[in-house]
């Protein structure tokens, strides 16, 4: 009982020094300096990375929705990081903190199911491939958000926020919807063809199993390859394609995290 009570202090105080690491540069983004902010988002991306392992490595490893979107919004948080050094003036880091501060709230207050020991190896790699797919849409649509931006402020002849050109800025967001789409194709294929390993012959006995997962999974899919199609052969940008991204990734985020959320917060059940 002392143990666990020590490792749940431990993991509040690393959950409270993540959140409010976080919302320094959330909050108070117009206050700090460029140098502060990036410590103390450093700092926050660093405790998001422990709790994340302390979880992964736990007695009973657990994962749901809000753990998903947890490792989401580290894996966007990594990827604004490596970005940032090649693209110095690109600035999202208040939207980024705050979307990291949520994120570790909700996965405290809701960590999931128990994961079961005896898993199959195939759920893993099903596993890692979704959530890098979520995590590739998601820098792909913070980088949608900020050419919306930019294009509204070059309307209104302003300067612009994001830091970087519009064009440099919706190239980058075209290479993380392909990326993306490549490890979304991965997953599901994964799943289609190792279903009866991940989920048992009972589960499979009628062939694919048609839960809200998998057709929400394929109709993201059929937007995302609507949108890349679109932008190949007749050059979709600006607005439709953001819409059409805006669509892809919703579908997506029901996929896994709207039906978990649904199980374990409104049903209250663990599968």
């Amino acid at each position: 009982m002392m143990i666990l009570a020590n490792e749940l202090s431990v993991e509040l105080l690393l959950v409270m020094g993540c959140v409010i690491a976080y919302l320094l540069p959330a909050v108070t983004s117009t206050r700090l300096s460029v140098q502060s902010s990036q410590r103390a988002l450093g700092v926050a991306w660093l405790l998001h990375a422990v709790l994340l392992g302390l979880a992964l490595v736990s007695n009973t490893p657990r994962f749901g929705f809000a753990p998903a979107l947890s490792v989401t919004a580290w894996l966007v948080l990594t990827v604004y990081a490596i970005e940032h050094q090649l693209f110095p003036q690109l600035q999202a880091r208040w939207a980024l903190a705050g979307l990291g501060a949520i994120a570790v709230v909700l996965a405290s207050l809701f960590p999931g199911a128990p994961l079961h020991s005896g898993s199959s190896p195939w759920l893993a790699l099903h596993w890692a491939l979704g959530i890098a797919s979520y995590g590739l849409f998601a820098a792909a649509v913070v980088h949608a958000w900020l050419m919306s931006r930019a294009e509204k402020q070059i309307r209104m002849a302003a300067e612009g926020q994001s830091g970087l050109p519009l064009l440099t800025l919706e190239r980058i967001t075209f290479r993380f919807v392909g990326l993306g789409f490549i490890l979304l194709s991965a997953t599901l294929c994964v799943g289609f063809f190792f279903g009866e390993t991940l989920y048992g012959s009972a589960a499979m006995q009628k062939g694919i199993r048609w839960d809200h997962k998998t057709v929400f999974s394929v109709m993201s899919w059929l937007a995302f390859a609507a949108l890349l199609a679109g932008r190949h052969f007749f050059g979709w940008r600006g607005k439709k394609a953001s819409r059409v991204l805006y669509a892809g990734s919703i579908l997506l985020l029901l996929a896994y995290v709207g039906s978990r959320f649904v199980l374990e917060v409104l049903l209250g059940r663990a599968a």
